[in-house]
């Protein structure tokens, strides 16, 4: 049964655009093929036919994944609230078989919380939404995780970030298995771009939360945010929290696994983020009051760390 042959996993609390995104996309993908290159889509119920997604709508799946065979050409698991709140022990042993007789498998969004549940993250790259990477890598440690990637392939794992980036990943799929030309056409019909610029750093923001202030590494961090115009040293920072400049990159590093100046720098990134968004500022006056000192600079911070200029960053999100 492996050959053309994509398989949808279905669980309660299922995200429905998970399931949908990349139906859509194999879906749409046939009618550009000859019949005897269709894929075949069919629906797996974890534990019954009728599952209900997340936005309350039921779906019908075709068969149960216990009854199901194992081997298909493309075996794929959505996510949703039910991926990463609640555990499928009865799916552990059916997902290995199915991971190793199939020619790939993968998670959309957070259906890769399942996928580590069967252990079939262990050792391999993954990636997920950007708001549950950190839960994704404290629950599976020995996963490799992409933090900015929109979607990878590591050997036969295949992986997304959230959402609509499931359709990034079935048309990567039609790429491999048809060429580029049949993954460009299904993306005009789906008016979707076959590549996008950038990665999931453009929609999250950079910074982990702040507290409120109680420690020294929390004052210096909202010192820093309400102060982003303020040119700022490792020295001056030390001083703010009362400690030795060795000391207080040494800490400061191990807390918020960056350098006090690469916290400085993602402030300044955040802060013009949300200028372009807001306002209709001129680039040098964003620029200057998130404390780059230059267009120039503020271009190549935002290149590095977004793979947008800001001006293509204020076109997308502004």
């Amino acid at each position: 049964m492996t050959t053309k042959t994509v398989a949808i996993l279905l669980f309660p609390d299922v995200l429905m655009l998970d399931v949908a995104g990349p139906i859509e996309v194999f879906s749409v993908a046939n009618r550009y093929l000859p019949e005897s290159d269709h894929y075949h889509i069919v629906t797996l119920g974890a534990d019954s036919l009728g599952v209900r997604a997340s936005n309350g709508i039921v779906m019908q799946a075709d068969q149960l994944a216990i009854d199901a065979p194992v081997a298909y050409d493309t075996l794929l698991v959505p996510g949703g609230p039910g991926a990463y709140n609640d555990r499928h022990p009865q799916l552990h042993d059916w997902l290995r078989d199915a991971a190793q007789a199939s020619r790939r498998y993968g998670a959309v969004c957070t259906g890769a919380f399942i996928l580590g549940e069967a252990g079939l993250l262990d050792g391999h790259r993954v990636t997920t939404h950007w708001h549950y990477l950190d839960r994704l890598a404290k629950r599976f440690p020995k996963a490799r995780l992409e933090t900015d990637q929109l979607f990878t392939k590591d050997g036969k794992l295949l992986s997304s970030g959230g959402v609509t980036a499931g359709i990034d990943l079935a048309l990567s799929i039609l790429a491999d298995d048809h060429g580029k030309k049949l993954a460009l056409d299904v993306a005009k019909v789906l008016l979707v771009v076959i590549k996008r610029q950038g990665g999931q750093a453009q929609f999250s923001p950079l910074l982990p939360p702040t507290g409120q202030g109680a420690t020294p590494l929390e004052r210096v961090q909202q010192h820093v945010l309400e102060n982003i115009q303020e040119p700022f040293t490792v020295e001056q920072l030390a001083e703010l929290a009362a400690m030795s400049v060795r000391n207080f990159a040494r800490v400061f590093t191990r807390e918020l696994q960056m350098t006090p100046m690469e916290f400085v720098l993602a402030a300044r990134v955040d802060h013009a983020r949300s200028l372009l968004e807001s306002t209709d500022l001129p680039l040098k006056t964003v620029a200057f009051r998130s404390g780059f000192g230059s267009t120039r600079h503020m271009r190549q911070m935002f290149d590095k760390r977004l793979g947008l200029t800001p001006a293509q960053y204020r076109h997308q999100f502004g």
